[in-house]
C-alpha cells in the first residue's frame, strides 16, 4: 500500500505511507517557523515503539510517533508543535489520523509475526542440520558453517 495524506491545517504536512514506513514532509510558513528546514523524515514501522493520537477539540489534535531510544516531547500541544515526530491536524483530519494509527499498528503486528516466524524457521533448520550431523550425513565443519549462516554470524 502506498498512500499520501496531505494535511493543510494548521501547517502544510504531507505524510507518505508504505507497507513498512511513513515519511513526514513539512511545507509552508507555519512549519518553517515551528520546525525549521528539516526536509523529509522517514520512520520505519519497526522503529516506532508507540503511536499517540490526541483528538482535536478546543485546540488542534496531533499524532506522535515515539521511537525506540527516542526522546519524545512530553509538554502537551505546545511541545508537540516543535517535535519532529509529531504531526498536528485539525478536526477535518481526525478520521484519517485514526485510520493511520490503526494501519501502523496492524503493520507492526505483521512485521513482528514475520520476524518470529523467521527466528523459528532458523531454529528448525539448525535442528535439521544437527540431525544430519548426528547421522553422519554432514561433517562438523559443514554443520558449523550452516549454523553460522542461519544465525547471521
Amino acid at each position: 500500500m502506498e498512500k499520501e495524506i496531505l494535511i493543510k491545517s494548521p501547517g502544510k504536512t504531507l505524510i507518505k505511507v508504505t507497507d513498512d514506513s511513513i515519511s513526514i514532509i513539512r511545507k509552508g510558513f507555519i512549519n518553517l517557523v515551528n520546525q525549521g528546514i528539516k526536509g523529509e523524515k522517514t520512520i520505519p514501522f519497526k522503529n516506532i515503539s508507540a503511536v499517540q493520537l490526541k483528538k482535536p477539540g478546543m485546540s488542534n489534535g496531533y499524532i506522535q510517533f515515539t521511537l525506540l531510544g527516542g526522546n519524545e516531547s512530553r509538554g502537551g500541544i505546545l511541545a508537540a508543535t516543535k517535535d519532529e515526530n509529531t504531526v498536528m491536524f485539525t478536526k477535518k483530519y481526525w478520521n484519517e489520523m485514526e485510520n493511520l494509527k490503526k494501519y501502523i499498528e496492524k503493520q507492526q503486528s505483521i512485521l513482528d509475526n514475520n520476524s518470529k516466524e523467521t527466528q523459528i524457521s532458523s531454529a528448525d533448520e539448525i535442528k535439521k542440520y544437527k540431525e544430519l550431523l548426528d547421522e553422519g550425513i554432514i561433517n562438523q565443519e559443514e554443520f558449523d558453517f550452516k549454523k553460522k549462516e542461519l544465525l547471521g554470524l
